[in-house]
């Protein structure tokens, strides 16, 4: 004979009105039923000890205990005499006899007296929820919509709850409209006065450290690796990179194709200027580094006191200090080396006087010449120092000139002699036969007159 299979019977709790209720607030609220139960217990406390005093009874030497069925809603208020805890702060309830004092018609009076406590509580229960999702994403990117101004601070939406941004934490000049949707970095969670507070930033260092993460996925991959960030907030903010994996550029990472990712975080800071450096371990290279865009610059480092002394050359000087030593000034905080910059005056004044003499040396020759050289030019120019080449050459050019000149007073002899000649045989006296202007002479015959 086959064996019977066994059939268990399970049966299920009766959905009663206050049951449904109870899972209704805990989905809404997100809350745990068994908080809004206790809820529920504590609310039914003070009202049967507001209830008592008006009648005349002193409930503060008894404790008291809510016996609460979940099902249906019905609950038994026990009290006993109160007791001191001992040393370890507990209470010993051996022996003690719970006393039913649940008033007649107590759940009538009890729901209308306990229905404000109740509220309120499950409202704090909600808080208290919403600040625990909440506190495990602070030093993380949230979204919020301004919602009002209160004097310099900004009350922020963030959905299920509201934040604060105080003015210590606002970019400077930046401008905010009401409803305008921006990313802020949660920064802290505060007690207050009136409970826990949410504090958002827009102007920490880390606010830019987060959105890089958010545009670069290399570096939560860890393929790359920001060593650190020096923000001056809506200005300019300088950041090292350096790499995590073999193969990969950090700095080309996080600029990305045609600068789309920098791009991006630069729109989000409002258009502050973002530079991104190489990290190296060498720290004078990490300095040359940091006070990019400037170059050819030389770093002398005493670790002793932490000083990097730099020599800029001229035209690069102005690029490493910066405006208002901006430039120099984020470089220090990147690096954590006080930084002096100086310029190459010596070496400057050296080319310089290089140049100058290079071109007052050759063919100085000219009286006029000599008078337009300046003193410091002409004090490098030493009179023993031309050559016999330069005087064989000068005489060669004195002797063409010379040559010039006389071919020059021939030819105006030669025009001279036959204009001459062309007013003299205008007037009939005269027949001209040759004219040799090379040779510089003329042959005439004169007109002979018959007088038959």
């Amino acid at each position: 004979m086959g064996e019977i299979p066994t059939v268990f019977f399970i049966m299920q709790t009766p959905r009663t009105e206050f049951a449904q209720a109870i899972k209704a607030i805990a989905m809404e609220r997100g809350l745990d039923p068994e908080v809004i139960l206790d809820t529920i217990k504590q609310a039914i406390i003070a009202a049967y000890k507001k209830d008592a005093k008006d009648r005349g009874e002193d409930v503060e030497i008894f404790d008291y205990e809510v016996v609460l069925n979940s099902t249906n809603g019905e609950a038994r208020i026990f009290s006993w005499p109160l007791k001191e805890p001992d040393e370890n702060g507990k209470v010993d309830l051996t022996g003690i006899e719970k006393k039913d004092v649940t008033p007649p018609g107590f759940g009538r009076i009890a729901a209308q007296t306990a229905k404000q406590v109740i509220h309120q509580k499950i409202r704090e229960a909600e808080k208290g929820a919403i600040m625990g999702e909440y506190t495990e994403r602070v030093g993380s990117l949230v979204s919020g919509m301004i919602l009002r101004f209160e004097g310099p601070d900004v009350r922020i939406d963030l959905g299920k709850t509201e934040g604060i941004m105080p003015s210590s934490e606002r970019v400077p000049n930046e401008r905010l409209n009401l409803n305008q949707r921006m990313s802020f970095l949660l920064k802290d969670i505060i007690e207050t006065l009136r409970g826990k507070q949410i504090v958002l930033s827009r102007a920490d260092a880390l606010f830019v450290q987060k959105l890089f993460e958010r545009e670069v996925p290399e570096i939560p991959s860890g393929s790359v690796i920001i060593n650190g960030i020096a923000r001056e907030p809506g200005v300019r903010t300088k950041i090292a990179v350096s790499s995590g994996q073999s193969g990969v550029d950090p700095v080309g990472s996080c600029v990305g194709q045609k600068g789309v990712r920098v791009q991006s975080v630069t729109n989000e800071l409002g258009g502050e200027r973002v530079d991104i450096v190489m990290f190296n371990e060498d720290t004078a290279e990490y300095i040359k580094a940091a006070l990019s865009p400037a170059e050819g610059l030389v770093v002398a480092l005493n670790k002793k006191e932490q000083v990097a002394v730099v020599k800029a050359p001229e035209d690069q000087l102005s690029l490493a200090i910066g405006r208002d030593g901006q430039n120099a000034r984020l470089a220090s905080k990147l690096t954590g080396w006080k930084i002096d910059i100086i310029g190459q005056e010596g070496e400057k004044k050296k080319e310089t006087k290089v140049e100058v003499t290079e071109k007052t040396t050759p063919d100085v020759v000219a009286d006029k010449q000599e008078k337009n050289i300046s003193e410091e030019t002409s004090s490098t120019v030493k009179p023993n120092s031309i050559t016999d080449e330069k005087m064989e050459i000068s005489q060669k050019e004195s002797v063409d000139i010379k040559t010039v000149l006389e071919e020059k007073s021939d030819k105006v002899e030669s025009e001279v002699g036959v204009k001459q000649l062309e007013e003299i045989a205008g007037e009939g006296k005269v027949e001209q036969q040759d004219i040799k202007s090379g040779e510089n002479s003329v042959t005439v015959t004169e007109s002979n007159t018959d007088n038959t």
